[in-house]
Formats: structure tokens, C-alpha cells, sequence
């Protein structure tokens, strides 16, 4: 282990069994007791901030010293020159309230641990369960004994025995999945010993059952049944659960189906294929709220009971903390929805709310719908979310609603979910939701939370000026963290100067409503407390219209090419005046604002910042996003290759930023779509049409990717109202070659052809060798589609020599691949073979991976035309495997049918049935009912072969039904044709 973790900065730190640091010379010795409990929190903590009242609740549980904070810090200081003299890198940051531990990639064991059942959550929904199983093996063994063995504080050993509970739990999700391929006579000695371990837990005791059982020892399989309902009733007065008692009937009635394991998933595990979401935002450190509302909330959404999905609107004014209650309560109680968290800001308070038919769209990626099956309607898409929705236990929290008809679409339907909603309107046509109103703070309330911010002691010998500063603020949430904030960073100013002062601004301030004046005044007179160059930079950020900012943005708005711009942000969240939201691996923080504190940044940029400066502002962060996106397009493709790029200028962020595009770029890309589509946007609505238009169209490399057709559709509807208002021709023609794309992603052929010729015409008159190029190698396959084979190899060839002169390799190779399909439909094989063969080299050369899989896949192809199966069965399940890590869903079900195809071509029919069967899982699971009905028609007679007839003859009626649903009378001709064939067959 520890050499795998030093791959990534030669520390290695273990919580998995004793607290263990280990630095390049070897372990390091941290002194037992404090220092080693405060190490222990921080790293449990890893990445967040952890409050100095946290920790000294922590050391001392109940009766802290009065020098318990200055304690803390000796202890913190302590550490860090332990860990600095050994060589480790432990970066222990002061953040208020507290201190964060900033810790990237795989130093510490628990995050491996975790990373390694994320991957192999992966590999069990691809279906690929050895590897899957060997993952948790390896996870397992990251484990030395307890977690925090040999620390016997409280509050961390409860925190510890939660990660206890998943290693118990990984240990039987790897047993069962080594119980499923066949290894029943291995793991008998090992499930028997995790049963004696455990004697009260039933999953073990179930796959100890089913191992006894397929080794043929069913009265070994029924004592252990018999034995744990002993234990059951005897300590507890407690019958087996259904689980292992539907087991015990099976083995006694031989109805243990060939011996495949048979029992239902333990009660509320998800299902392995599941997509399980994880979009809760982060809770708040140092929360303070209203215990009884927390707990009302918790009440409706968790009950069990309920014929109807449960939902809790909390609703309150602005500045109330609605957000930060909606988050502590999601993360209360996330634990009891196991199919995961759906979050999204419904931007209620904005110009332009979502759209309801848009969240769908995000939350059905989100649930692992390709884009390019997502329906285009709303009623389809809410008819497909419900659907997903049904078999899951899943939280789904719906941010700032501004009405209910914008809420009601994104309900799920079963009981077994739940909605929470936060809005400043009463949501009363929401069915059956149960209205939750966020006061202000009492004074006990608003006094605990000044005295996590600014210490307890500080406002002991003030209590007075505690008091008249609590009444002032009102008791808004919001506005007494603004103010605690300036306090915190102003140790030398008593409690009373802060009221006097705030009560001079409130009276500037008269004359606005009771909650905006105060929180008006508590921005003003922070506002008014911050150097010249932080207000500047406080207002040009409100420009910023993306969800987050990353820390680059800081530099881009002052144009300050300093190495580190996030510096520039640390004295506005000092203040509380921008909200760090979350911390990337690589450690890099991504910032927000509050709605109305970015309302109140831009006001004063108005009147404070001309607008020159403003505008120039706005270019160089366009230019950023630009600069960037362009960096991932090249990491991707090799290059500028099958892109059109123009001449907005463009501002680059330092080079950190840079690294973190090219070392996974659509990663990155997928992390900033949001970012992305906002600049896109206010590049058309500013008048910056060039930046606007190649921005689009380079972004369409993650739409494309990832299927999000309805961002690359809304962005390029944008640009093209920006370079048709501003008669920019060549960035009109390069929107409506990219809508083209897109029309054909989704299968609106007329739609596509008109974009694509109208494109066409305008890059002929500008002579744009590439432009012309990727018109006609789209115009190529509409072609092929419409079964002009000729018009496709005249349209391809000119492509060729467009790509030729423009010196785009990886477009060449593109459209070589594109071509062969006519090649091969015309017998000549080996022209296609070579041209697939110039294709990969070129993708190779050029580092363009997406593009192998893509051709090889193309030869396999070739392969069965010229009757070459086995090696097309090599090639397939080559190919396979690239699609499979690459998550490509769509492509991997296209895959499973070749194989399925050539094996029943070489009568190898049970290996057909075993691809085909996995192929209809892969498109059900992505709800392709279309697709899932034509692998069935090729089921079909596979099954027929092997005896299976009324399946088969099932299988098709089924087809039948969804083809002629779908008003598909050729499909459905042909599968009514072939349940005749198996009929006579009969």
C-alpha cells in the first residue's frame, strides 16, 4: 500500500487500524494523546474545515478549559512542525472558523479505500464482477485492524465505527460476488468466519447458505439457517428476516434455480447497476439551527409509512439560511436514501428560473441516461424520470423554487423517495408537502453561533455588547455571519464598536424594508472595512455569472498573472463576503456567492467601477474560459483538429489551471459545463460574438461526449442570435455546422441537412478549407443514412481535400473511418481495411484515443463482411473493453451485440446467449426500448436453438408490441415475420 500511495507525494498517512504517518525516512512518532486525537479529526475531516469549537468539543467532550482554544493551537502548531521537520507534506491551514487539512490524491488510506469502491461499483454495473471483486479485496486490505484502534476518544470512535461498518460491508459485497462466479468451495472457510464474527448480521449468514448449498451440502446450509434463528429468537425475540427465510424454503424445496443465487439484495441495498448520485452541497461546520424544524423535516422525509413520495418545503425570507438548513437536514439524513442525493438550484430569484424539462435533463444524465436517449419533451422526460425513480430510494433536493409548476415535474412517484424544497413563496399546490418556515435566530441561537465565529471567550467579556449586537442584526443568519466574520478578522475591535458602527449604517440605510436594511448594512460596512483593490475585485466578480468560480477568475477580472490568484479571493471569504463551496482534488478551492450579496456586489461595481473597466473585465474571463476549453479540445483530439476555432482573444490562467484541462480534459470539462454554458451566455448577451461562437462550438466536445444535447442545442441557439445580430459570417456558419452535428445525434435528418447546407454555402464563399470539410463529412453520413452511397463517396473524398489542405490529420482519420462503411457495403474490403488501418495510425500518432475504438471496432466489421468471425470476435471484445473504461453505456451495448452476433455465427449459441442477454441489459438499463426490442429479435433464435422456444417466441412478441407502438411498421413487419418463423419452427 505504501508504495502505491507514494506515487503521489511520498507520505503516507493510515487511519485504517491505528493512526500511523509514515515520511520519506520512515514513521513518524505523534505524541499520544491530543495531538494525535486532533490529527485524527483533521484527517477524518480531510479537505474541510473543521472548527476550533469542533475540536475542543472533541478533546474535552464536557467543561473545556478556559485555555482549551489555546491549547488547540499549541496542538496545531505542534503538528505542523512534527510533520515539517519529518519531510511530510500536511498542509494545516488556518480557514475560519477553524482549521483545514488539506490533503490531494492517494496519501491517505481511507480515500483510497473509498476511490477503490467507487471503481468497483463501476465495474459491477459493466458487468465485469472478478475485477470488481478483486477491487474490494484490495480495498480490504487496506485495513490493519479498527479504525483508530488505540484512541479511545468518544466522539471519534463513533465517527471510526461508521467506517468499521464498511468494511464489513465491502467484505460481503466482494463474498457475494466471488459466490456469483462460481467460487462457493473458496470462500466457504471465509464466509464462516465473518458468520462467527457476526453472528446477528443475515447477510452472511445468507451467503454462507448459498456457498453450503452449491457445494451440495444443503443440511450444512439448513443448520446454519436453523442456528441463526436460535441466536434470533433466544437474544433478541426476533424471526429471521424474509431474506433468509425465503432462502431456507428454496433450499428445502430444491427451488434454488441451478444453483444461482436467488435471494433478494439485502434490505435497501441498491441495485448494482444503479447510477447513485452524489449532489448534496457541503453542510456547514459550525451549523446552528432550530432542532425541533430540523427534526419535523427529518420526520416526513424518512418515514416509511407514507403512501405518497414525501416532501418538505422550507420556506423563509431572504438571508434566513434556508440553503444551509436544506443542506444539514440532506446530510442528516442521506444515509437512509442509498440510491443517492439529487441536487439543483432552480435559480428561483433569477431573470430566468430553470426550465423544469431542463433539470430533468441533468437529473437523467445523472441516473445514467445517455444524452442522445434522453426524450425531447417534457412529459416524456418526466415519464422517464418516475420510471428510474421507481425502483430507488433517492433524496432529491430542489433549491430556491419560485412556484409550484415548477417544482411538481420533478417529483418522483414512489414512496420510497423523498423531496425537499427550499423557496422564499409558500409552495401550497405542491401535493402533500408539509410547509417548514425558517425563523430568525433566537438570541440563545445568534449568541452561539458569534461565539463559534469570533470565540466564546470574546463574547464572555463582552456579554452586553453581545447581546445589543444580536438585536441589531435582527437575528438573520446571514447578516450575523457578516458581521461575526468582520469581527473574527478585527481582534483588536471590541463587540461595542462593531455595534455603533453597524447602527450608523442601518440609519443610511432607513429606508429599506427591515430584513434587506439589515443585511445591507452588515455588507456595506464590511464593504466599506476592505481595501480598495478587494471592493474592486468584490464587485467585478458579481459579473461572473456561473454557478462557482474557480480561483482563476480572481486573476482574469484584475488581470494579475500572479501564479497563485486564489490569494486574491482569501480576504473576501475572511468576510464572509464569498463562500468557499468546494475543494477539488488537486486541493484548488471553487468559490460562490450568496444570491443577494452578489445583487449587492454588483450595485456597488456599478457605481463605483466605469464601464470600460467592467467590459474589459468581462473579455478576460471569457478569454479564460476560452484559453481552457481550447486546452482540453487539443489534450483530447491531439490538437486543433475537426474544430473551428476564431479570433476572440484569449487571457490564459496560470499554468496549475492548464494542468489540471490536459491531465483528464473531459473531466474537466464535464466539472465546468455549468461555468461553461453561463459564459456562453453572457458572451451573447455582452456583445462579445466571436468569443461566443468559438466558445460554443469548442464546448461542444463535452456535449457531444456526454451526451448533452440540450446544453449544446440552448448554447448554440445563443451564439447564433449573437453573430446573426452582429453579421458575423464565418461564426454563423461555424454554429449552424455544430447544430448540425447535434441534429444528428439526434436522428432529425431534415433538420440537419438544412443547417448543414446553409453552412455549407457561406464556408464555400469564404474559402474555409475546414469549415468546408466538416460540413460535408456530416452531409457524407446523411447520405449513407438516406442510402445514396455515391453522393456520400463524392462528399467524403472533398473532405479529404479540404482536411488535406486545412493539415487536420485526426479529420482525415475521421472521415477515412466514416467511409469504409461504403467501402465494405460495396465488397471492397481491403480498400476499407487499410483505410481503417491509416485511421488508427493517425489517432495514435496524434494521442486521439477516442477515435481507435471508434475505427477497430469498423474492422471487426469488416471482418464478418468478408467471413472472418473469429477474428472479428477478437476485435469486438478488444474494442470492448476500451468502451467499457471509457463508460461509453451506448457503445458498450453495440459491442455486446457484434460479439453476440459472431458467436452465434460460429454456432457457438451459449456464448451468443450470454452476449446478447448482457447487451438487452445494457439498453434496458438506459430505458432504449427501441434497441432493446431489435436484440431481442436476435435473441430470439439463438434461444430457439437451445430449446427455449416460448421464450424466444416472447421475446419477440415483445418486440412486436414496442415497434408498433412506436409507429415503426417496417420493424414491426419484420418481427411479426420472424415470430412465424419460430412458430413453424414449433
Amino acid at each position: 500500500m505504501g508504495a502505491a500511495l507514494r506515487e503521489t507525494g511520498g507520505s503516507v498517512l493510515r487511519i485504517l487500524g491505528p493512526i500511523e504517518v509514515e515520511g520519506p525516512s520512515g514513521p513518524v512518532p505523534v505524541t499520544p494523546g491530543r495531538q494525535q486525537v486532533v490529527l485524527a479529526l483533521l484527517l477524518m475531516e480531510a479537505n474541510q474545515v473543521v472548527s476550533t469549537d469542533q475540536i475542543v468539543d472533541t478533546l474535552w467532550n464536557q467543561g473545556p478549559p478556559d485555555t482549551a482554544r489555546t491549547q488547540v493551537q499549541i496542538c496545531v502548531s505542534r503538528l505542523r512542525k512534527t510533520m515539517g521537520d519529518a519531510g511530510v507534506a500536511l498542509p494545516i491551514i488556518t480557514r475560519m472558523p477553524g482549521y483545514q487539512l488539506m490533503l490531494g490524491g492517494n496519501t491517505l488510506d481511507m480515500h483510497v479505500f473509498a476511490g477503490k469502491l467507487a471503481e468497483a461499483r463501476v465495474l459491477v454495473k459493466e458487468g465485469r464482477a472478478a475485477e470488481a471483486a478483486g477491487l474490494l479485496r484490495s480495498a480490504v486490505a487496506l485495513w490493519r485492524g479498527p479504525c483508530l484502534s488505540g484512541l479511545s476518544n468518544p466522539a471519534l470512535r463513533s465517527r471510526a465505527l461508521r467506517l468499521d461498518e464498511d468494511l464489513l460491508t465491502a467484505t460481503e459485497d466482494y463474498l457475494e460476488l466471488e459466490l456469483e462466479l462460481g467460487r462457493h468451495h473458496q470462500i466457504v472457510g471465509e464466509v464462516t468466519r465473518l458468520v462467527h464474527e457476526h453472528p446477528m448480521r443475515e447477510r452472511p449468514r445468507a451467503l454462507l447458505m448459498l456457498a453450503l448449498h452449491r457445494g451440495g451440502r444443503q443440511a450444512e446450509a439448513l443448520e446454519v439457517y436453523r442456528a441463526g434463528r436460535h441466536l434470533l429468537v433466544e437474544e433478541l425475540g426476533l424471526e429471521p428476516g424474509e431474506r433468509l427465510r425465503l432462502l431456507e424454503s428454496a433450499i428445502l424445496s430444491g427451488d434454488v434455480a441451478g444453483g444461482q443465487a436467488e435471494a433478494a439484495p439485502p434490505a435497501g441495498a441498491p441495485a448494482p447497476s444503479f447510477e447513485r448520485p452524489r449532489q448534496l452541497p457541503a453542510d456547514t461546520a459550525d451549523f446552528v439551527g432550530n432542532e425541533a424544524l430540523i427534526r419535523t423535516a427529518e420526520a416526513v422525509l424518512s418515514g416509511g409509512d407514507r403512501r405518497a413520495v414525501g416532501v418538505v418545503v422550507v420556506i423563509g425570507r431572504p438571508g434566513s439560511g434556508k440553503t444551509t438548513v436544506a443542506a444539514h437536514i440532506g446530510h442528516r439524513i442521506a444515509e437512509r436514501f442509498p440510491d443517492g442525493q439529487l441536487y439543483c438550484d432552480l435559480r428561483g430569484t433569477r431573470e430566468e428560473p430553470a426550465a423544469p424539462a431542463d433539470v430533468l435533463g441533468r437529473f437523467l444524465l445523472a441516473l445514467g441516461i445517455p444524452g442522445s436517449m434522453i426524450p425531447m419533451g417534457v412529459d416524456e422526460r418526466v415519464e422517464m424520470y418516475r420510471t428510474l425513480m421507481a425502483e430507488r430510494r433517492t433524496l432529491v433536493v430542489l433549491d430556491d423554487a419560485s412556484s409550484e409548476s415548477q417544482v411538481i415535474p420533478l417529483l418522483p412517484g414512489s414512496n420510497q423517495c423523498a423531496v425537499l424544497v427550499t423557496s422564499r413563496s409558500r409552495l401550497t399546490g405542491v401535493p402533500g408537502a408539509r410547509q417548514v418556515e425558517v425563523e430568525v435566530f433566537t438570541p440563545a441561537q445568534s449568541l452561539e453561533l458569534l461565539g463559534r465565529v469570533v470565540g466564546a471567550e470574546r463574547v464572555g467579556r463582552e456579554p452586553e455588547a453581545a447581546a445589543a449586537l444580536v438585536r441589531t442584526v435582527g437575528g438573520l443568519p446571514l447578516a450575523l455571519r457578516i458581521i461575526a466574520a468582520r469581527l473574527a478578522a478585527r481582534p483588536h475591535w471590541s463587540l461595542a464598536s462593531m455595534v455603533h458602527r453597524l447602527a450608523s449604517e442601518r440609519h443610511r440605510l432607513d429606508e429599506l424594508a427591515h430584513g434587506e436594511m439589515t443585511i445591507r448594512a452588515s455588507l456595506s460596512l464590511t464593504h466599506n472595512g476592505m481595501d480598495r483593490r478587494s471592493r474592486t475585485l468584490f464587485g467585478l466578480l458579481g459579473l461572473s455569472t456561473g454557478p462557482e468560480l474557480p480561483g482563476w477568475v480572481a486573476g482574469a477580472v484584475l488581470d494579475d498573472d500572479s501564479r497563485y490568484p486564489s490569494d486574491l479571493l482569501e480576504p473576501l471569504v475572511d468576510v464572509q463576503m464569498l463562500d468557499v463551496s468546494t475543494v477539488e482534488r488537486t486541493g484548488e478551492f471553487r468559490y460562490r456567492y450568496q444570491d443577494i450579496v452578489r445583487l449587492f456586489a454588483l450595485e456597488k461595481l456599478n457605481a463605483e467601477v466605469p464601464p470600460d473597466v467592467r467590459r474589459d473585465a468581462v473579455e478576460r474571463v471569457l478569454g479564460g474560459w476560452l484559453a481552457l476549453a481550447e486546452q482540453a479540445h487539443r489534450a483530447i483530439y491531439g490538437g486543433d483538429y475537426a474544430v473551428l476555432h476564431g479570433d476572440a482573444p484569449r487571457w490564459t490562467p496560470p499554468s496549475t489551471y492548464v494542468q489540471q484541462v490536459t491531465a483528464d480534459p473531459l473531466e474537466w470539462l464535464d466539472g465546468e459545463q455549468a461555468n461553461l454554458c453561463a459564459a456562453i451566455t453572457q458572451a451573447a448577451d455582452a456583445g462579445f460574438d466571436e468569443a461566443c461562437w468559438d466558445l460554443a462550438v469548442t464546448s461542444a466536445t463535452l456535449f457531444e461526449s456526454h451526451g448533452y444535447l440540450d446544453d449544446w442545442e440552448k448554447t448554440h441557439e445563443k451564439a447564433l442570435q449573437a453573430t446573426r445580430a452582429a453579421g458575423n459570417v464565418r461564426g454563423t456558419a461555424a454554429v449552424l455546422s455544430s447544430l448540425g452535428t447535434l441534429h444528428i445525434n439526434r436522428g432529425q435528418t431534415t433538420r440537419a441537412h438544412e443547417a448543414l447546407t446553409a453552412a455549407l454555402a457561406t464556408f464555400l464563399d469564404l474559402d474555409d478549407p475546414r469549415g468546408l470539410a466538416l460540413c460535408r463529412r456530416d452531409l457524407g453520413l446523411l447520405a449513407r443514412w438516406a442510402g445514396d452511397d455515391d453522393q456520400a463517396l463524392v462528399l467524403y473524398t472533398a473532405a479529404m481535400r479540404d482536411l488535406d489542405r486545412a493539415g487536420d490529420l485526426v479529420g482525415r482519420g475521421i472521415v477515412l473511418t466514416h467511409q469504409t462503411d461504403v467501402l465494405c457495403r460495396r465488397g471492397r474490403t481491403d480498400e476499407a481495411t487499410a483505410q481503417l488501418s491509416e485511421a488508427i495510425r493517425i489517432f495514435e500518432d496524434a494521442g486521439f484515443r477516442g477515435g481507435v475504438p471508434h475505427a477497430l471496432r469498423r474492422i471487426g466489421q469488416v471482418q464478418v463482411r468478408a467471413g472472418n468471425h473469429h477474428e472479428a470476435a477478437r476485435t469486438f471484445a478488444r474494442v470492448l473493453e476500451m468502451v467499457r473504461e471509457s463508460r461509453d453505456v451506448i457503445g458498450e451495448g453495440h459491442l455486446l451485440r457484434n460479439l453476440g452476433e459472431v458467436n452465434a455465427a460460429l454456432g457457438r449459441d451459449r456464448e451468443a446467449l450470454a452476449h446478447f442477454e448482457q447487451a438487452l441489459a445494457a439498453r434496458e438499463r438506459i430505458m432504449d426500448h427501441v434497441g432493446a426490442a431489435a436484440i431481442r429479435l436476435d435473441l430470439a433464435p439463438v434461444l430457439a436453438r437451445l430449446g427455449e422456444g416460448r421464450r424466444a417466441s416472447e421475446l419477440v412478441l415483445h418486440a412486436v408490441q414496442i415497434f408498433g407502438d412506436r409507429g415503426m411498421d417496417r420493424e414491426r413487419v419484420a418481427a411479426e415475420q420472424a415470430l412465424t418463423g419460430l412458430t413453424a419452427g414449433c
